[in-house]
């Protein structure tokens, strides 16, 4: 029995091993050909390869758009004539210039025709970028070259026999803006006023605004937007905005930009030294980048008026002392004089009037090290916000870092930053002791916090300024009738880089200040844009 057993164990076995192995076998088979069936795993079909050819073709296609040349493009399709025709006036009315396309990756399909998707980006003149996707097909033709199957769908997903676009302008409903006696001012008539002019009447908002909408061939009714352009409007005012521009002083110091400064960026303020009304806002060019209220610039010798404003207060010198004008002075890094002129034994009467750099670098250690700055904001306003009814820049004297940042400080360099609109304000300040918030509407809030200049401090100002018009570097302006009292400056910029000219000039209730870039001298090129703003503006504003 035992053997048996043994020997139908040892038989049993590998029986049961062989049906093992054909069950395995009919399983593997049965899964291989459940695979097959379903088309998984390695016996998927190979995925069509799109023909290079085709992507080749249809990169040409889109080249020969974009680059206007519609004839081209359209015989690389199955319908030239008419794919012509619609290329031509597919962006007739929507003010498009060269557009941008580009094409993605090519697939192709089990019907043999290739897909190429691609990217479109449009742009809109003036009002900004209409992007969408479409996609090209494409079909070999019995010569074995391959052309894009023509459709109106090619061109846009959305343009088709019923329906196209058109484009739409948003116009701009800006209030009036009226000058100081109540007439309509005009961007014609001011060119430097116009961007002013659209932020004050509302008209601004957050750019031109516009949209292509679907429409409807046949009725011209829109069924849908295909792009909008624009931000939210800004709130427009519910009446006339009142401005302190005085029409001929704008007019002046337009004319006096366009003939003084030589194509060069220049700007000019003028303003009301007895409660700091804007009367005249005016740059070069008239349009763009208003420089004037929102220039940052180094005023270079404009600002000894704060510097000797700063000295004063401090009693450290009286203009008939003798403070000694070298040629060089060093002070971390060397300084010189405009031309490299010196004055030895010149009282500070001459070195302000003939603008000595040496000189005033000299008088540094008179000063604490934030003294210029806490004169400048106390006594002048500046850094202080200013609410002038527009954006604007309102200055900065940062503390020095160093000896040599301090020395350039007292000189308008370094990091000490104005505009003509701030330089106009110093000098109004200078000539009457008060600083007034510049404003160019009326009716702002005035949040500064300022002190009024000791009276001997205004007097010796004024002096100083009016000795540089008869005697210093300012003499241009000396043949005018009034007391005319002004500062130049030379503000270095950057190494190899023209200076730029600086001038400021009170007479009257007016003061205004003028910066010609690239103008190497303040007396040379700012100077006779002041002088003739002066000399067609006799009487001072009402």
């Amino acid at each position: 029995m035992n053997d048996t057993e043994g020997t139908t164990y040892g038989r049993g076995a590998p029986a049961r091993k062989a049906r093992a192995a054909v069950a395995a076998g009919a399983a593997v088979a049965l899964a291989a050909g459940t695979a097959y069936a379903a088309e998984l795993g390695p016996f998927a079909p190979k995925e069509p390869e799109a023909a290079p050819e085709a992507a080749a073709k249809a990169r040409a296609f889109l080249a020969d758009w974009s680059a206007g040349r519609p004839a081209r493009a359209a015989r690389l399709t199955s319908s030239p004539a008419q794919a012509e025709r619609v290329l031509r006036d597919f962006t007739a009315g929507l003010d498009i210039g060269k557009p941008v396309l580009r094409a993605g990756e090519a697939t192709a399909d089990e019907d043999g025709t290739v897909t190429v998707p691609f990217t479109a980006r449009m742009p809109v003149t003036g009002l900004g970028t209409w992007t969408y996707r479409s996609r090209l097909p494409l079909r070999e033709r019995g010569d074995g070259t391959w052309t894009v199957d023509w459709k109106l769908s090619v061109v846009h997903p959305n343009l088709s026999d019923t329906h196209k676009f058109r484009l739409e302008r948003e116009g701009s409903p800006g209030v009036r803006v009226n000058d100081r006696s109540g007439a309509a001012l005009s961007g014609d008539t001011h060119p430097s006023l116009a961007p002013v002019l659209a932020r004050l009447s509302g008209a601004a908002g957050a750019g031109p605004r516009g949209a292509i909408h679907r429409v409807d061939r046949a009725s011209g009714d829109v069924t849908g937007t295909e792009a909008t352009f624009g931000g939210k409007r800004a709130k427009t005012p519910k009446g006339p905005v009142a401005t302190t521009i005085d029409p001929a002083w704008q007019s002046a110091a337009e004319r006096a930009l366009a003939a003084g400064a030589k194509g060069k960026d220049a700007a000019l303020v003028a303003l009301r030294i007895d409660n700091g009304e804007i009367l005249a806002v005016a740059n070069s060019p008239a349009t763009g980048f208003n420089r004037a209220l929102s220039g940052t610039y180094a005023p270079g010798s404009t600002f000894k008026i704060v510097t000797t404003g700063a000295l004063l207060l401090k009693d450290a010198v009286e203009p008939g002392d003798t403070v000694d004008c070298p040629r060089y002075l060093t002070v971390g890094k060397q300084f010189h004089n405009v031309e490299k002129s010196e004055h030895r034994g010149a009282t500070f009467r001459q070195d302000f009037a003939e603008s000595c750099n040496t000189a005033f670098i000299s008088l540094r250690d008179e000063l604490p090290d934030d003294g210029l700055g806490r004169v400048a904001e106390r006594y002048f306003g500046i850094g202080q916000r200013w609410r002038t009814g527009v954006p604007s820049f309102d200055g900065a004297v940062p503390a020095p870092r160093d000896e040599t940042e301090k020395a350039a400080a007292m000189i308008g360099q370094g990091r000490v930053l104005a505009n003509p609109l701030v330089m106009a304000s110093v000098t109004a300040t200078a000539a009457s002791g008060t600083f007034h918030q510049p404003v160019l509407t009326r009716g702002q809030k005035d949040t500064t916090r300022t002190e009024d200049l000791p009276r001997d401090v205004v007097t010796r100002l004024r002096a100083l300024m009016r000795t540089t018009v008869t005697d210093g570097t300012a003499r241009g302006l000396a043949g005018l009738p009034g007391a005319v009292g002004a500062k130049t400056g030379t503000a270095e910029v950057a190494e190899g880089t023209p200076n730029n000219g600086w001038m400021v000039a009170h007479r009257g209730n007016v003061a205004l200040a003028a910066v010609v870039e690239k103008g190497r001298t303040g007396g040379a090129s700012a100077g006779p844009v002041v002088k003739e703003v002066l000399a067609a503006v006799g009487d001072d504003p009402s």
